[in-house]
């Protein structure tokens, strides 16, 4: 899963910065496996923030031109983005000119699924 928070974020945080505010502001588990993805005010830098396996990894990325491109946030505290869509903010693609074409989406549960 992946978690986009909808508060600008001052991006001197560091490992504990960004777990105290994936734990209060995005009221979120920090050791979920998920990935949290953090954004300054001007929209230039981005950080990613995830727990793997047995301690925390910080991916930041510094555009030397230009912004990243968010989807609008109505409401809360953080958006779950799918995998798609946050390559396509981090590619720079401006999601306001994406359209989706309709896909059949496969929800049965593993389980009910025979060789």
């Amino acid at each position: 899963k992946i978690f986009f928070c909808t508060k600008p974020t001052d991006m001197r945080c560091s490992f504990d910065g960004l777990y105290g505010m994936v734990k209060s502001f995005m009221q979120n588990d920090p050791m979920s496996g998920a990935l949290f993805v953090f954004r300054n005010r001007r929209g230039n830098r981005i950080k990613i923030f995830l727990w793997h396996r047995d301690g925390f990894w910080i991916l930041y990325k510094k555009l030397a031109k230009g912004t990243f491109r968010f989807p609008p946030v109505l409401h809360g505290n953080s958006v779950e983005l799918d995998y798609a869509t946050m390559m396509m903010i981090l590619e720079g693609i401006d999601l306001k000119s994406v359209r989706r074409r309709p896909r059949y989406s496969f929800t049965r549960p593993l389980t009910e699924i025979k060789p």
